[in-house]
């Protein structure tokens, strides 16, 4: 009796899932492994604040000069090879990080660091529209979700790993061996195609004249500087705002990161249910009542975070996927000028919320979230029909 081996499509698809969601979380443990390490190389390097800020911000810059460049590259090389390059890239960075003692040595690496990381983002993204539409069901959530597991993962790890008393250096490079062997586990089935929507024309900076991509675009960058708002300015609202002590601060965005996480991993199953406008609309208005609750009350404060986290989860990976369905637009482009405009929006934001709360007061500031969410609900008509 013969045993017929051939896989079917069913198992070819499911194996090229759990490889997607390998690759973002490889992202999310690359970017996370190296914010424990920020004070040993601040340290090393003997810097103040103001120049630090300076260095982390050629990571923001290494993503954003490469991320134009990006769709070209997917097109000429494939996006199998652009993240097998990306996941390698990030893995021999890392421990890099740790090693070098010069400025200009340092801003290099974290450059390199950047643009790897803008490579990888991209890639995995146009891959993740690739794979959510031969499945024909909604899956980038849940793509999304295991970035945030990654990113929980590589954090906690390193942490973990100084508590028990080894180097920066061994931590990081533990990480980094870990990277290349998942790598190596899952590459294999990382789709080697293009995407199904590489026939449509375009350039990444040309397919903004689409007026829906253009649409999503800034739409991005708008969440992207919600989220960028939460990261860099809620522990500062905690105390300044609410006068709870600095070493307890961070636990507002601890809860919302925890929910972020929850909400994209259930975010599948709800977008399936309603569809991807119904859910990107009912987001913007829990996270809008999280918002309310955060600058309006004392007591709806940390439940407020945890509703901004539960509203905003699934909204990035709706607008990710309704940009790389666009017809006659290559996800190879759109994907890379909405990730472009969402990193600019996560740059500017908790810049711009500094000058304006230095003017008007941080919980004001706050109050203007508001109107972002109503801007972003106001742009659902431009979110394509989704499974």
């Amino acid at each position: 009796m013969t045993i017929n081996s051939t896989p079917t499509l069913a198992d070819v698809q499911s194996r090229e899932q759990h490889a997607t969601r390998a690759i973002f979380f490889m992202a999310g443990l690359a970017m996370s492994s190296w914010a424990p390490l920020i004070p040993f190389a601040k340290a090393r390097l003997d810097i103040n604040d103001g120049a630090l800020g300076l260095l982390l911000f050629c990571i923001a810059a290494g993503s954003m000069l490469v991320m134009p460049f990006t769709g070209r590259l997917i097109t000429k090389f494939g996006g199998r090879r652009l993240m097998i390059l990306s996941v390698l890239g990030l893995a021999a960075d890392l421990p890099l990080l740790m090693l070098f003692d010069q400025r200009e040595a340092m801003a290099l690496a974290l450059l390199l660091f950047g643009t790897f990381n803008g490579l990888l983002d991209v890639a995995m993204n146009a891959h993740a529209v690739v794979v959510e539409q031969e499945s024909e069901q909604a899956k980038m959530s849940g793509f999304h979700g295991f970035y945030s597991i990654g990113s929980i993962a590589g954090a906690g790890s390193v942490s973990f790993f100084l508590w028990l008393g080894a180097t920066p250096l061994l931590a990081v490079s533990a990480i980094a061996i870990f990277l290349a062997l998942l790598l190596f586990a899952s590459s294999r089935n990382i789709l080697p195609k293009q995407n199904k929507a590489t026939s449509g024309k375009g350039e990444t900076l040309h397919v903004l004249s689409h007026p829906p991509v253009l649409v999503i675009a800034v739409l991005c960058f708008f969440v992207f500087m919600l989220e960028g708002a939460m990261l860099d300015w809620s522990a500062v609202f905690m105390t300044s705002e609410r006068g709870m002590s600095a070493s307890l601060a961070g636990f507002g965005y601890t809860l919302y990161s925890i929910t972020v996480t929850l909400g994209r991993l259930s975010g599948d199953r709800l977008v399936s249910a309603l569809g991807g406008k119904l859910v990107l609309l009912l987001g913007c208005a829990i996270a809008g009542t999280g918002i309310a609750l955060l600058v309006f009350t004392q007591w709806g404060t940390l439940p407020g975070f945890i509703l901004v986290g539960a509203g905003l989860a699934n909204i990035i990976p709706i607008l990710f996927t309704s940009a790389g369905n666009q017809p006659g637009v290559s996800a190879d482009f759109s994907i890379p000028a909405v990730t472009l405009f969402g990193y600019s929006g996560l740059l500017a934001g908790p810049a711009l919320i500094g000058f304006i709360a230095h003017h008007i007061g941080l919980s004001l500031t706050f109050s203007g979230a508001l109107l972002l969410l109503l801007f972003v609900a106001s742009g659902s008509p431009f979110i394509s029909r989704q499974r």
